[in-house]
């Protein structure tokens, strides 16, 4: 059986754990000759109190349009090594838009992070990363980052 890699998703939220999958990612698509799209979800921002229950906490579109310009910047360094680059900003729950982008973009692999957010939004969350590997239409290579060691309890 040949497994066919033509098309990969890298995650990016612009963290040292992403950037660190990325090279995986980008090493993948070297190998292959795949094109490489890199995607980064902008999640609506909201203002908890305990005053108000959810409030509006900036505008979306002026953040979708920072992290376009960070992955331009990053394009332009990728395709330096690889021509076969696309990028993708979308607006939504991170998990759900990288799992739509694969589904719809027929993605063979997926390679992200294994860490993202910590603390209490993981536990109220869950991780992007998690949800990813349990619900993705393809392949997910999960890459952790050498600087975070498992500690036994």
């Amino acid at each position: 059986m040949k497994i066919a890699i033509n098309k990969i998703l890298c995650p990016v939220d612009f963290s040292d754990n992403a950037d660190h999958a990325l090279q995986y990612a980008l090493a993948f698509a070297q190998a292959h000759d795949a094109e490489l799209t890199l995607i980064h979800a902008v999640e609506n921002p909201v203002l908890v109190s305990l005053d108000y229950p959810v409030l509006p906490y900036g505008n979306v579109n002026d953040l979708a349009k920072s992290a376009q310009h960070k992955l331009d910047e990053i394009l332009v360094r990728i395709k330096q090594e690889h021509e076969k680059v696309l990028s993708k900003v979308t607006i939504g729950t991170p998990f759900i838009e990288i799992i739509q982008y694969a589904r719809n973009h027929e993605v063979d692999m997926i390679v992200l992070g294994t860490h993202g957010k910590s603390g209490l939004a993981h536990v109220l969350m869950g991780s992007v990363s998690e949800r990813v590997v349990r619900k993705a239409p393809c392949p997910v290579l999960t890459i952790k980052h050498p600087e975070h060691e498992f500690v036994m309890p």
